[in-house]
């Protein structure tokens, strides 16, 4: 039997009462494993019809388990012990999830900032190999990770072909030049799944399975449950658990993810990219949120909010209010999600496998980066951080009064959205700003890292519904680092990236607050002391 089992109360149980007959009805469960592309409406079906691939992915990936764990022992017996993965959005967070809930070690470099970069490259180099994956093998941020590593492997006289694995799409760029290359090993992932859903694929299961996890049973949790997710029934869990994400009535159209211990690390994180990108585009969507049991959200009581508890598989918790509470393995839950969003597509009347808006913010970054224009002048400085901003920030002359004026063009049913462009493993402790800012605002507050958020939540920020405020943070480096054979640094990217991100925003009509750390250490001491006194005061 499936370790899955859920519950609901409130709008999220209305919601399934509402929606579960007819998409029983309508066979929706059975036709997502089917995968018929029509469920979606006419404007999908070009999407859908190459996006699919996913239902059939822990059978199709079951093969992928021999060659991975050989190649495993081969690194080992050359005393490669440490695997770094260079990857962006579904390609780093699945792998993430999936190894710190296993207790295994994998470094995860998703950021183009010269410091975190620097930091992995001088980490255990001699027995380290690099897993480089990209789907469209075009990926920027791994195409340079993947330079500097090359560059480092072979100016410490190791072979970088050697410690070089590539896991990409078949006939992609970068599947054609590491074959020429000739690294290691190059893994191809089915190209009929989207890098959000590819977290059973190779894109999950590869950097998972040479850094030491039991992959097999990954795949045989997910193929358990999906054996129950195809059945058209109104006990169907996937079914309500889409009812819930994208059938309220009115639209909940912020979800709040806690975990409630269920042994699943990470997990809220995987999922915010899977349910933003899917679902935020048409002016609609539904905003993930990643909160602790004592985040305001949690018990707020606003009407645009649904909350998740994932829970232990032995715990008995009941849901209070509106709420789904649910519990299962990790293969199970991830198969799991990934049919509900599907599912909540159809009710929202998006397609959930596209994503038209991630794109804009990748084509501002390479802009600035061929035009090099001179950077926006701050509005003014205070202590260690430059401020910058619209004319919403009227007469504020210190940071306290800027976040002040960007809190106050929050609408009711708004959302904060923090970008933070910078290490994310030094300085992990501004991401504990969250809850502070949510109870200050009154109102939900999502943190992301930049740039690997631009590869999730990105897609809900221009494409969701135009609501959101946005506080983003970057930070100068004390050192920056070349990228070989390009013309432009680490820290120039990272710079590109976040301004051509706040341009889009800015296009869409958004505020944007903009603090420059002059000097790392001390402008995330003095920003948090600001907040801090701000949450007092509130």
């Amino acid at each position: 039997m499936s370790s899955l089992s859920l519950a609901a109360s409130g709008a999220a149980l209305a919601a399934a009462d509402l929606h579960l007959p007819t998409l029983v009805a309508d066979q929706v469960a059975s036709r997502i494993f089917d995968k018929d592309h029509t469920l979606w409406g006419p404007d999908a079906e070009s999407e859908a019809s190459i996006r699919l691939g996913w239902v059939e992915a822990p059978a199709i990936s079951a093969p992928l388990v021999e060659q991975i764990l050989a190649l495993r022992a081969e690194l080992q017996a050359e005393g490669v012990t440490h695997i770094v993965l260079a990857g962006m959005g579904g390609s780093s967070l699945a792998p993430e999830v999936i190894t710190k809930t296993a207790g295994v070690e994998l470094t995860v470099l998703d950021s183009t900032d010269p410091e975190q970069v620097r930091a992995a490259v001088q980490d255990r180099l001699a027995q380290s190999a690099l897993v480089v994956s990209s789907k469209s093998g075009s990926t920027l941020e791994t195409d340079s990770q993947r330079r500097i590593f090359e560059q480092e492997f072979t100016a410490a006289g190791i072979d970088a072909k050697r410690r070089i694995i590539v896991v990409t799409d078949p006939g992609s760029p970068l599947d054609a030049s590491a074959r020429e290359t000739g690294y290691r090993a190059v893994f191809n992932a089915d190209p009929n799944v989207g890098g959000r859903y590819s977290a059973l694929t190779a894109f999950g299961l590869v950097p998972s399975g040479l850094a030491g996890v039991d992959i097999q049973a990954l795949l045989d949790d997910a193929e358990e449950a999906g054996e129950l997710l195809r059945d058209n029934d109104a006990d169907n869990i996937g079914l309500a658990l889409g009812s819930a994400l994208g059938g309220t009535n009115p639209l909940r159209n912020k979800i709040v993810i806690v975990d409630e211990g269920s042994g699943i690390v990470g997990f809220a994180d995987w999922a915010e990219q899977l349910i933003a990108e899917s679902t935020g585009k048409l002016g609609t969507g539904v905003l993930p949120v990643v909160a602790d049991p004592s985040s305001p959200e949690v018990t707020s009581g606003a009407p645009d909010i649904l909350v998740v508890r994932v829970v232990g598989q032995d715990d008995d918790v009941e849901p209070i209010g509106d709420q789904v509470v649910l519990s299962g393995g990790l293969g199970a839950q991830l198969i799991l999600w990934e049919f509900a969003v599907a599912v909540a597509g159809r009710l929202l009347g998006i397609d959930p496998f596209d994503q038209p808006d991630v794109e804009a913010a990748k084509k501002a970054a390479r802009g600035l980066l061929d035009a090099r224009p001179e950077p926006v002048a701050a509005n003014f400085s205070d202590g260690a951080i430059e401020v910058r901003g619209g004319e919403w920030l009227g007469s504020a002359s210190t940071v306290a009064e800027a976040l002040k004026a960007l809190f106050g063009q929050l609408g009711s049913d708004g959302y904060l959205s923090v970008q933070a462009y910078f290490d994310r493993l030094t300085h992990a402790s501004l991401a504990g700003t969250r809850d502070q800012l949510a109870a200050i605002t009154h109102r939900p507050v999502t943190f992301g890292w930049g740039p690997r958020f631009l590869h999730s939540t990105g897609q809900f920020h221009k494409g969701g519904p135009a609501i959101g405020v946005f506080l983003q943070i970057t930070a100068a480096a004390t050192e920056d680092l070349a990228i070989p054979h390009r013309p432009f640094s680490f820290g120039e990217l990272i710079e590109a990236q976040a301004a051509g991100d706040a341009q889009v925003l800015l296009e869409h009509g958004r505020p944007v607050l903009r603090l420059h750390l002059t000097e790392r250490a001390d402008g995330v001491a003095q920003l948090e002391a600001v907040i801090t006194q701000l949450q007092q005061e509130a």
